[in-house]
Formats: C-alpha cells, sequence, structure tokens
C-alpha cells in the first residue's frame, strides 16, 4: 500500500492525473491479457492524452462565453435554402481560421444569426480553437473603457490571442462617434491577422448609420469582406426562428403532459 501511494504522488507530481485515474485498472486487464509493458504504457499514455484533450476543450468551451445550447445539428436549415449543409460543415472544420478568413450573417431579427454564428464558434472550440464570442454592445464598452484607461493597445493584443472573435448584433450598438471608432480601431488591427465573426441586421448599404461617416464606412467594410464568408438568412414568413422554436416547445410539453383526471 504504500508504495502504492508513493507511486501515485509521483504521478501526480509530473501532472500525469491519467495515469493515477486508470494505472491499477490497466495493469489488472494487461495481466489479464497477456499485455506487453509497452502495450500496457501506451494505453496510460493514450488516456492521459485523451484526458488533456477533453480538459483543454473544456477550457475553451467557458473562456469563449458562448450561449449554450446552439449547434450546428440544432439549427434549422429548411428555413434557410439559401445555405449549404456541407458549406457550414467545412467552415466549422476550422481552415478559414488558419487563412484569418471573416464571416459575416445578416439577417432580420429572428432568424437564426445568433444560434449560427455561436454554432460555429462552438464546433471550432471542439477543434482546439480559441473563441470569444460577445455582443457589439459589450465590446464597445470594453473598448471604451480600456481607452480611458490608456489600455486600449493592451485589451485588443489580449483578444488578439483568441482566432475568432464573434461580435454578434452589430447594428444594435449606441450611435456616439467615440463608440463607432474604438470598434474600426478593432476591426483594423484584426485586419489579416485574425478572424471576425460579425452579425447584423442592417445590409452593408445601412452601415453608415454605424460607423457615421462614409470613409470610415467603406474602410470598414473593405476589411471585412476582403477576406470573407457572407452567409445571408432570410425568414421564409413573418414568423421567427424564436417564435417556431417557442411554439415547437409549447407543443412538446402538451404533447408530454399527463392526461387529466375524469371527475365522476
Amino acid at each position: 500500500m504504500k508504495d502504492k501511494q508513493q507511486l501515485e504522488q509521483l504521478l501526480r507530481s509530473f501532472y500525469l492525473s491519467g495515469f493515477v485515474q486508470h494505472y491499477d485498472d490497466f495493469a489488472k486487464r494487461a495481466e489479464k491479457e497477456k499485455l506487453g509493458c509497452l502495450k500496457y504504457l501506451h494505453q496510460l499514455a493514450q488516456a492521459e492524452s485523451d484526458l488533456r484533450h477533453n480538459r483543454r476543450i473544456e477550457r475553451l468551451l467557458l473562456q469563449a462565453k458562448l450561449p449554450r445550447g446552439k449547434t450546428l445539428d440544432g439549427f434549422d436549415l429548411s428555413e434557410q435554402p439559401s445555405l449549404s449543409l456541407v458549406h457550414l460543415r467545412e467552415l466549422a472544420e476550422g481552415d478559414c481560421l488558419d487563412h484569418c478568413e471573416n464571416i459575416l450573417i445578416f439577417g432580420i431579427p429572428g432568424t437564426g444569426k445568433t444560434h449560427l454564428s455561436t454554432a460555429l464558434g462552438r464546433a471550432w472550440c471542439l477543434h482546439g480553437r480559441r473563441v470569444l464570442y460577445t455582443t457589439a454592445a459589450t465590446l464597445v464598452q470594453d473598448l471604451l473603457t480600456a481607452k480611458r484607461d490608456l489600455l486600449l493597445n493592451q485589451f485588443i493584443k489580449k483578444l488578439d490571442r483568441y482566432e475568432a472573435l464573434i461580435i454578434d448584433d452589430i447594428s444594435y450598438i449606441p450611435h456616439s462617434r467615440d463608440e463607432t471608432d474604438v470598434l474600426f480601431v478593432l476591426l483594423a488591427e484584426r485586419y489579416e491577422k485574425r478572424s471576425v465573426v460579425v452579425t447584423s441586421n442592417l445590409a452593408f448599404s445601412g452601415w453608415e448609420s454605424i460607423f457615421k461617416d462614409p470613409m470610415t464606412t467603406r474602410a470598414a467594410i473593405d476589411r471585412l469582406i476582403h477576406h470573407s464568408t457572407i452567409l445571408e438568412l432570410n425568414g421564409t414568413d413573418e414568423e421567427s426562428y424564436r417564435q417556431k422554436e417557442a411554439t415547437r416547445r409549447k407543443r412538446s410539453r402538451h404533447h408530454n403532459d399527463p392526461p387529466e383526471l375524469t371527475k365522476h
């Protein structure tokens, strides 16, 4: 027993928690199945690798701050005939991040822009990529705070750690020049260095209301679309994606409700 405790203490000192969890069970299995030392060691090493991989994915998902429950499989493509599942799965693989490409998602409210952007973000995390989700309004306020504290460059450099920055609802940011200026600085700094995912209710023709003047608007758009994929989400009728999902859940709950007891 003492030898076992000393071994586990030694393994923990090497941060081999996978070894600690599995070495005893694997040793018994190896003895039963007459596996050699190399096979036994390989199984332990694989268990350690799997554990570290899963922990890293958990950390990436936690750091990404993605809205929960949004997956690519859960996105209803039947409402978006212009989108290709094959294309979306290609984007989800993450090669676009290697080329610092942007993804711009347009559509009226309720068509699933946030769902699609965060589903891609989740897929990238599962592939070991560093992603950060934020609303445009929150991001702008964080940038303004950093600028006020003379830490804007440091804050932008911190964001540079993320291979993909998801900026949700860019058309909802407050309409002051200071706020849109710091956003433009961020987009300019990430240009051809890191990927940006932007969702918007406004087509490019309406972006002058965001960036305030034609020159800044044109420069922002040019930087975003230079290396980009544009996805347009179109509602097929007046009922929004969120409304349809709420209706579906309500019907599902009603279907699963126990029958009422008949009073005699």
